[in-house]
């Protein structure tokens, strides 16, 4: 799965078109690298997203293959910090 879809099916980042522009801004880094929207995503990668003030770290679980409900969102990811 794209990394943009990913973080809009987490609930991560709102929207998709969000979560495009933090990509590119390169405000988003998958296991320690800059990612572009486009990086496809596998189980076990670190995502790091920068906000305003502060920084999230997941790691990935589970990759879905559609749409997701707002209480197995949580399930796809696991906080790191």
């Amino acid at each position: 799965m794209r990394l943009d879809k990913f973080l809009k099916v987490s609930r991560l980042i709102k929207r998709r078109t969000v979560a495009n522009t933090v990509s590119e801004m390169g405000r988003v880094l998958v296991n320690g690298n800059p990612a572009k929207p486009a990086k496809q995503l596998k189980v076990g990668d670190i995502i790091e997203i920068e906000y305003a003030n502060r920084i999230e770290k997941v790691e990935i679980l589970v990759i879905p293959t559609g749409n997701v409900s707002i209480q197995e969102s949580a399930n796809l990811y696991k906080i790191l910090e």
